[in-house]
């Protein structure tokens, strides 16, 4: 490792990808870039002036080789359902530490199996360092160390706004998947729209809908609490109409799945999110913000809840994942570990413009 300088990002011509390396770069950074694609990593490599190197995940040798070369693996590249584990797996070969910014609950859990390898390796495996689920983890963290002994987690977040098209194929997977939440430590799963609500955030209220949030993996591990529900704001109109089909989407639910899963329907779909969505422009993502809201409750009933504000997710996730890297450089974690118990619960609060609440602050 002694001989390894800096870090890669992988992935880094995606709409993510990109602007962590634009962050990187302001912050001093010179990140290795690499993607499948050479006609799309050339631009973004020019224009940052760095260093790029075309790379396929199913190419072992030329991954190895490359990881090598590194101490770091910024993984960009989603869906990472998709992705991941062929990533993780080279890490490991290579002696490589890995962080990736999925919201994916099932790369979470994988993750998480890796953590005695990655210990022996003495590298990090780090998923979630970006809105996904840096903010959240965060925020369950500082609420279980006011409330020790918390068995019940709630988060809502809100103001996520436009997504881009990684963020699509992602949700477009977790939609075949339905509601899930943590019951008694384990995962379960329930059709979406059967658990609908009213959060009040910072702001104001908002209909809320359970949603699979990867803190039903993450929130998990850092606090041991045993019941977790994750909700997403949505409009009420939609979350009124998802609660009052519920039962027919259940019926249908084994139909829908093997219907829209289906190789060739699936190909089309991400092909069609890959073509028409772009992500949020420069101006959307100054002009957005997000909010967090949770609440944890003991077994007495007693409860302790907590806000926080701050930037659009998307310009979230380049702060806060190059931080991260800075992070695991100054610090060398290792493991398999979630972002607030590598860094803390006061980490999110690193990020400009982020701010926690304890009690409602006035309303403008």
């Amino acid at each position: 490792m002694t001989s390894r300088s800096g870090w890669m990002i992988y992935g880094a011509y995606g709409y993510s990808g990109a602007l962590v390396a634009e962050e990187a770069v302001r912050r001093g950074h010179r990140p290795l870039l690499a993607g499948r694609s050479p006609e799309k990593l050339a631009p973004i490599a020019s224009r940052l002036g760095l260093e790029a190197v075309t790379l396929d995940l199913s190419d072992a040798p030329a991954m190895k080789r490359a990881l090598e070369r590194v101490s770091l693996v910024f993984h960009a590249a989603g869906p990472f359902i998709d992705t991941s584990d062929a990533m993780i797996r080279a890490c490991l070969e290579a002696g490589t530490s890995y962080l990736d910014i999925t919201g994916e609950v099932p790369v979470f859990h994988n993750t998480f199996t890796y953590d005695a390898a990655a210990k022996k390796k003495r590298i990090v495996l780090m998923s979630g360092v970006g809105f996904d689920v840096v903010p959240t983890d965060c925020m369950a963290r500082y609420l279980s160390e006011k409330l020790p002994g918390a068995v019940d987690l709630e988060i809502a977040i809100a103001g996520l706004g436009t997504p881009s098209a990684g963020t699509a194929k992602s949700m477009f997977d977790g939609m075949l998947a339905g509601g899930q939440a943590r019951r008694g430590g384990e995962l379960v799963s329930f059709p979406t729209g059967r658990d609908v609500r009213r959060v009040r955030f910072a702001d104001r209220e908002r209909s809320t809908m359970a949603i699979p949030w990867g803190d039903l993996e993450t929130a998990y591990r850092t606090t041991g609490i045993p019941n977790i529900t994750t909700y997403m704001a949505f409009p009420k109109k939609l979350t009124s109409a998802a609660h009052n089909t519920w039962r027919l989407q259940e019926a249908l639910a084994p139909v829908t799945r093997a219907l829209l899963g289906a190789a060739p329907v699936k190909r089309a779909i991400v092909r069609m999110l890959e073509t028409k969505i772009a992500g949020p422009d420069a101006k959307a993502r100054e002009k957005g913000g997000s909010q967090v809201w949770a609440k944890v409750t003991d077994a007495s009933g007693r409860s302790v809840e907590a806000w926080l504000e701050t930037v659009d997710g998307y310009s979230f996730t380049a702060l806060a994942g190059v931080r991260s890297v800075e992070k695991v450089f100054a610090h060398g974690p290792a493991g398999a570990l979630t972002p607030a118990r590598a860094f803390g619960a006061d980490f999110a609060l690193e990020i400009e413009g982020t701010r926690r609440y304890d009690a409602l602050p006035p309303v403008a």
